[in-house]
């Protein structure tokens, strides 16, 4: 008995892993390697199907990400299957999905990145608009209050850290720097977070603070909760905060510029950098802002809106193009235009606020990574936005990237061509 149950069970590892090795496996590839192409290229996309199925391929081919151009079902070649040809003459982004069975890719690619425009006018008085705003929080007296410090080391401390401002919340955050520091020596770090309330990743943290500070040389480094709210409390309160006041706070005042929620988010990034820039131990140069969806959002803002800022690392920024969804794209997140509402309004009021238009004034360093199969934040969007700043740019096109981080599959690619050079620019700025 103990003999035919040893030998079931190897039998049934020895199937099963047959079953496994077996399974098809899709890969897609695209002519150029970047997904990026000139004007009148030709893109082909090909499709890979490893080991033997009859199972058929779905494609849906979308331009511009909403326009359903091409769909049709293959039947898998033992090769390899050419289920996309095109071109385009003018600069638009196409987003092929196959599907089979369980499994789904997506491979993206963009025509003429360069020349893509917002889909609004900058406002003409977007200049007077926000140096009026600026000169509300220089009149309004600093006042900065300290709570307890979070380092264990001597060499460094991290105050939970409130500041007073314009906007309808006071700024919060965790302000780390090393104890010790000689006047005009140390650079600028300003985190920001991601959208939401109650997860981590939009929370400020006393350690990654003090991560920032510890590099280089040492940074003064501000870890910015977007919300103005408290830090470092029980998850009741932000769940709280989600349920109620900040409920899809990014659709609160939408067609009124003094109301819309992203002007007391930018305020208090503002607000940070006239705090953090006042201190001694500033080099007077360098100010770096680090931030992912809609944190790589406020970190295009800060750059549009002062010029001391340097350098933005800015990861599938949110907060870019909105007017997109005016001209046949769609906008970056939260994709406003297409929320209901007074369109007159909207029209007049959230150019105020793109970064499309806010980064015409800058001159920074701009590093941002864009995913091509990205349906939050378009990569059309993210083009038009930075093609208006005048500063160097360092751009990380990423055919295979949604708006969530790639598979494991995916990231010893990606860890080794975008991730690492990301980080390493940070590393050598801050030296």
């Amino acid at each position: 008995m103990k003999n035919f149950i040893l030998l079931s069970f190897v039998l049934f590892l020895i199937l099963g892993s047959v079953s496994f090795a077996q399974s098809p496996t899709l890969v897609l590839k695209q002519t150029s390697e970047t997904g990026i192409y000139a004007k009148g290229e030709k893109i082909r996309v090909m499709a890979f199907v490893q080991n033997p199925t009859s199972d058929s391929l779905f494609v849906v081919v979308r331009k511009n990400n909403k326009q359903i151009i091409f769909k049709k079902a293959f039947l898998p070649e033992a090769d390899s299957l050419l289920i996309f040809e095109g071109s385009s003459n003018k600069p638009c982004s196409f987003m092929v999905e196959v599907r089979m069975k369980e499994q789904k890719q997506l491979i993206g690619m963009i025509v003429d990145p360069q020349k893509i425009k917002p889909g609004t006018k900058s406002p003409k008085d977007l200049n007077a608009y926000w140096e009026k705003e600026k000169q509300s929080l220089k009149a309004l007296q600093l006042d900065v209050k300290f709570g307890r410090n979070e380092s264990q080391e001597y060499e460094f401390v991290c105050f939970d850290t409130e500041i007073n401002c314009t906007g309808p919340k006071p700024t919060r955050g965790y302000f780390a720097r090393p104890t010790k520091a000689a006047p005009k020596s140390l650079p600028i770090v300003l985190l920001v977070h991601a959208a939401g309330v109650k997860g981590s990743w939009c929370k400020a943290e006393a350690k990654e603070a003090l991560r920032y500070a510890k590099m280089g040389n040492g940074t003064m480094c501000f870890d910015l909760n977007a919300h103005g709210m408290l830090n470092g409390q029980p998850d009741e309160y932000y769940n709280d905060l989600d349920a109620g006041e900040l409920k899809d706070y990014y659709l609160q005042g939408l067609e009124n510029r003094e109301e819309f929620y992203f002007r007391g988010m930018y305020l208090r990034l503002i607000r940070t950098l006239d705090f953090l820039t006042k201190l001694p131990e500033w080099d007077g140069k360098r100010i770096l802002v680090i931030g992912e969806s809609q944190g790589g959002g406020q970190a295009l803002a800060a750059a549009g809106l002062d010029s001391r800022v340097s350098a933005v690392v800015a990861t599938v920024p949110a907060m870019c193009d909105w007017g997109g969804t005016l001209v046949d794209r769609k906008g970056g997140w939260p994709m406003p235009f297409e929320r209901p509402g007074d369109m007159k309004k909207m029209k007049k009021a959230l150019p105020y606020f793109d970064a499309a238009n806010l980064l015409k004034n800058s001159k920074a360093t701009i590093v941002v990574e864009i995913g091509l199969v990205d349906q939050t934040c378009p990569s059309t969007s993210i083009y038009a936005a930075i093609n208006q700043a005048k500063g160097e740019k360092i751009i990380y096109p990423v055919p295979y990237r949604e708006h969530t981080w790639p598979t494991a599959a995916q990231r010893s690619d990606w860890d080794k061509k975008v991730f690492g050079p990301k980080n390493s620019f940070v590393e050598d700025y801050l030296k």
